[in-house]
């Protein structure tokens, strides 16, 4: 029998566990005082906000600041200076301000351009589905928003949703239509909604780089390091033979994001029997296209934990 690679024991202490504990940070009051100070006086007097907001980030977060700089080391390739993480946060409230204006179809306010745009739409003209996956880079809402400018594109998101109650919750008050569809992944049924959703041409977008902490990760190299990354979503393109592309919004500061696609796996195309293999090449295809987006926009990292947990080789062990 043909060996698989060693998988991360589900009780070693996972970094995406520490994430789905913490509680939301948001306040509703604020988010609130915030959206209408944007939304009345305009997205240059929100921003001015935004300086205070990163400010008491950077101050009364330590757990947070020291992830940043650990990130940011590895991106950067040099000393981390208190202008870097300062920056990073800033980028990280931005991409959030930002998403109040793209809720309510504010296209106008923004410079986004668009690179491999031909996958979307070699895939829109096949009539298949197919799964998006990005991490916690940048702003997911940007890759929506240009979904909302093109009707015969559909998409679902794929994603666990506690953490983000409140700011979600405001921004689907802001503009009900364009609240997306999502499916909660957790549950015994997300599975056959998202083979739903596929069969019916939907792209579904999922954020591959974290996990609950409870299911088999597989160490895969990012910025230089072993980082432990789920395997779940990636067996789910394989069961479901769906095509895989990868997908960022990097935010590059004022008013300008590039969304970017990059093919990852077709899962179609793959036998059975080598879909073990396919799983593998598909996690590293995936981690070295995040990896660029990190290189290239180092403040776009929206993991504030300890993402590089260290593992010892006694918590890699091969599956049953």
């Amino acid at each position: 029998m043909r060996a698989r690679p060693p998988l991360v024991q589900p009780n070693a202490r996972p970094p995406a566990a520490d994430w789905a504990r913490r509680p939301e940070r948001s306040n509703m009051a604020m988010l609130r005082l915030m959206a209408w100070i944007s939304l009345r006086l305009g997205r240059p007097a929100g921003r001015l906000v935004l300086h205070l907001v990163a400010a008491y980030f950077l101050l009364f977060s330590p757990a947070a600041r020291r992830a940043s700089r650990a990130y940011l080391a590895r991106a950067l390739g040099r000393p981390v200076r208190l202008a870097d993480g300062y920056r990073h946060v800033l980028s990280f409230a931005a991409t959030i301000h930002d998403r109040i204006y793209l809720f309510k179809d504010r296209f106008d306010l923004f410079d986004i351009r668009i690179e491999g745009g031909e996958l979307i739409n070699e895939q829109i003209d096949s009539g298949r589905g197919a799964l998006l996956f990005g991490a916690h880079i940048g702003s997911f809402e940007a890759i929506r928003a240009i979904g909302r400018t093109q009707p015969s594109l559909r998409i679902v998101l794929a994603m666990y949703e506690d953490n983000a109650r409140k700011i979600n919750a405001l921004l689907a008050a802001l503009n009900p239509a364009a609240r997306p569809e999502v499916i909660a992944l957790g549950r015994l049924d997300a599975m056959l909604k998202v083979h739903a959703r596929l069969a019916e041409g939907a792209v579904v977008g999922v954020l591959a780089d974290r996990s609950l902490g409870n299911e088999p990760r597989l160490p895969v190299q990012l910025l230089g390091s072993p980082a432990a990354l789920p395997v779940g979503p990636f067996r789910m393109a394989a069961m479901l033979e769906a095509r895989i592309i990868f997908m960022a919004g990097l935010y590059h500061g004022g008013n300008r994001y590039t969304i970017r696609f990059e093919p990852i796996a077709d899962f179609s195309q793959v036998p059975r029997d080598q879909r073990d293999a396919a799983i593998l090449a598909a996690m590293q295809t995936y981690a070295a296209a995040v990896e660029r987006c990190c290189r290239e926009a180092p403040s776009n990292w929206f993991n504030f934990f300890d993402f590089w947990n260290d593992f010892a080789p006694g918590d890699l062990t091969p599956p049953p």
